[in-house]
C-alpha cells in the first residue's frame, strides 16, 4: 500500500502576519479582563466587618495586585479602598485563577483595633518597629542574667 504523502500548503507571508497580529490583539484584550466572584460571604457584626472568599479569574495575566483587588472590591461593596484587606491568595496550577480571602471593615478605627499589626503595616496604616534584631537579641541576653524585677530593669537599661 502506498503511504499517503503530506502535501504542504503554501500560506502567503502577509496572511500569517495578519493572523499573528489578530491573535496578539485578542491576548491584549484578555489581559485587561479580570472577573471577581465572591463566595461564603458573611457579615460579622461582632468584628464589624464583611468577610468572604474571593475567586479572581485573570486569563492571560500572572496575577492581580492586592491594590487593584481592593479597589474593585471597594467599588463592588460600596466601601472605601482603605477599609478592604485582602490576603492569602494562591494562584491555581496553570494560572488564570486565584483564590483568597477579603475583609471589609465598617470603619478604619475598627480595622486598626482588630487587624494584626503586620497586615496594617502591609496596608500602609501601621508603623513598623525600628529596633533591629541585633538590638533585640542583646537586650534579651542582658535580661537573662537577672531574675524578677531586676530583669525588667536590665532589659530597659539598654534602650535609647
Amino acid at each position: 500500500m502506498p503511504v499517503p504523502s503530506i502535501i504542504p500548503i503554501a500560506v502567503p507571508i502577509a496572511s500569517r502576519c495578519q493572523t499573528k497580529i489578530a491573535s496578539n490583539q485578542s491576548v491584549a484584550f484578555a489581559e485587561n479582563a479580570v472577573t471577581i466572584r465572591t463566595r461564603k460571604f458573611l457579615t460579622n457584626r461582632l468584628l464589624s466587618r464583611k468577610q468572604m472568599i474571593v475567586d479572581v479569574l485573570h486569563p492571560g495575566r500572572a496575577n492581580v495586585s492586592h491594590k487593584e483587588l481592593g479597589e474593585r472590591l471597594a467599588k463592588l461593596y460600596k466601601s472605601t479602598e482603605d477599609r478592604v484587606f485582602t490576603f492569602g491568595f494562591r494562584t491555581a496550577f496553570g494560572g488564570g485563577k486565584s483564590t483568597g480571602f477579603a475583609l471589609i471593615y465598617d470603619s478604619l478605627d475598627e480595622a486598626k483595633k482588630i487587624e494584626p499589626k503586620y497586615r496594617l503595616i502591609r496596608h500602609g496604616i501601621g508603623a513598623k518597629g525600628l529596633i533591629s534584631s541585633k538590638q533585640r537579641k542583646e537586650r534579651k541576653n542582658r535580661a537573662k542574667k537577672f531574675r524578677g524585677t531586676k530583669k525588667a530593669k536590665a532589659a530597659t537599661a539598654g534602650k535609647k
